[in-house]
Formats: structure tokens, C-alpha cells, sequence
């Protein structure tokens, strides 16, 4: 894809656009609006799905490819990472455990 100045120019002011209007979409239309209580419940899980959007794809794949979970050293290290959280509940405990296995896999496996 070849652009020019303007094109990127334009490609921008518009992001920018659809950045505003998303995020301050209730602002815009007044305070007399509000969302419904549906919709601010399920707001609740934006940031879990999120984060499984990005994770998921470097858990399960590698190249482009979908790996077994035996062979993947990071999906074994995450695994044993969440299983050490459910046991424990500490989070920076978690972070280590699982960096510390995923090196060990690396090294050894």
C-alpha cells in the first residue's frame, strides 16, 4: 500500500475522529443519557477479553500456525502459572513463578 502526504494525512485526522467520537460518546449526547445497566455490566469484562485477544494468539500459535499445547513452551508455562495463581492469589509471585518456568522450558526443552 503506497500513500502519499496527504493520504496519510487524512488517514490520521480521521483515527483521530473515530478515536473522539468513540470515547466520548455520552459526553457528547448529555448527561441526560445514561447507558444501560446491561451495558455497564458488560463493560465489566472489556478489559479480560481484551487481554485474552492479545495473549491467545501468542499462547496458541507460533509462525502463523496453531501448535500443540505439549509442544508449546509458552502455553505450558502459562498454564503452570495459572494453576500457581489459583493456588496462591499473588499476583507478583505469579508474574516470577511463570518467568522462571518459561525459562527453565526454554532452556530445557
Amino acid at each position: 500500500m503506497n500513500l502519499n502526504a496527504w493520504e496519510y494525512l487524512l488517514l490520521i485526522v480521521l483515527m483521530a475522529a473515530t478515536t473522539v467520537v468513540t470515547r466520548s460518546f455520552f459526553f457528547m449526547v448529555g448527561g441526560s443519557r445514561r447507558m444501560p445497566g446491561w451495558m455497564q455490566k458488560s463493560l465489566g469484562y472489556v478489559p479480560a477479553v481484551a487481554l485474552s485477544a492479545i495473549l491467545a494468539p501468542d499462547l496458541l500459535m507460533a509462525q502463523g500456525a496453531l501448535v500443540a499445547p505439549w509442544l508449546n513452551i509458552k502455553f505450558l508455562a502459562a498454564a503452570a502459572a495459572t494453576v500457581f495463581f489459583l493456588y496462591t492469589r499473588h499476583l507478583l509471585a505469579t508474574l516470577v513463578f511463570g518467568m522462571v518456568c518459561y525459562t527453565a522450558l526454554r532452556l530445557w526443552i
